[in-house]
């Protein structure tokens, strides 16, 4: 959603709301340990300097606020990915019509942080990757769990986490998260970027998605870094 229609529906939602802040803080707290390292996953010895995720895991501006956080990561952009370049535009991607998903583009340095490093974030606090097609509040296709990988190393170490994580019975559901290649990632409107940063008393914020920033710190604090990489102090879109 953009500021402008979630704003609309804050007082009306006040009841609703509280009730999902108090749900995300108790997920936050339920996370006590890290989940699993990946057990198959590239070297960091033998890494190039700069390597991009994309993965999409509900709402983009929680998503971009937590990989900013994470060490290694040196530019997170939100944006869509799954459709045509025609329809990469908030407005139609909010249709459900368009195979957009909300998504973020990580780019970061891989003898730093490795792909499945990012991946661990991405499934331990980011979001939840048992939720089909949802994530807390929003619902909808554009809202899915999905990588999307861009070389074939990257198909590798997903899939195999992801039947790392199934095979150990990490979550109490099944993963649901989808794993495609990547055919093209378009940048979101320019107030999408960054607006954690910009809006951190905004309810929405402060409800779901201040609670997954809290716990990456909790959780993994090899990882987190407080100052967080800004879209807009780098080198922009």
């Amino acid at each position: 959603m953009n500021p402008a229609a979630r704003s609309l529906g804050v007082l009306a939602l006040t009841i609703v709301l509280a009730g999902t802040a108090l749900q995300a803080t108790a997920k936050a707290d339920a996370i006590d340990k890290p989940i699993p390292v990946a057990a198959v996953d590239a070297p960091k010895a033998a890494a190039p300097a700069s390597e991009t995720a994309v993965l999409a895991g509900g709402c983009f501006w929680g998503m971009q606020g937590v990989f900013e956080h994470v060490r290694g990561v040196t530019r997170v952009v939100s944006g869509y990915s799954g459709g045509a370049k025609a329809t990469a535009h908030y407005e139609l991607v909010g249709t459900e019509l368009t195979g957009h998903a909300e998504s973020i583009q990580v780019t970061f340095d891989p003898r730093v942080v490795s792909f499945g490093e990012i991946l661990r974030v991405y499934f331990s606090v980011a979001h939840d990757p048992t939720e089909l097609n949802r994530q807390g509040p929003d619902s909808g296709t554009s809202y899915r769990s999905e990588i999307f990988f861009g070389s074939a190393t990257q198909e590798k170490i997903a899939r195999a986490y992801v039947s790392q994580l199934s095979a150990a019975h990490t979550f109490k559901d099944p993963i649901v998260t989808k794993i495609e290649k990547l055919n093209g990632f378009y940048p979101a409107e320019g107030y999408h970027q960054d607006f954690l940063i910009h809006n951190p008393d905004y309810p929405y914020i402060v409800y779901n998605d201040l609670p997954k920033i809290a716990a990456l710190k909790r959780v993994l604090p090899e990882m987190y870094r407080d100052k967080p990489v800004m879209l807009q102090t780098s080198a922009g879109l």
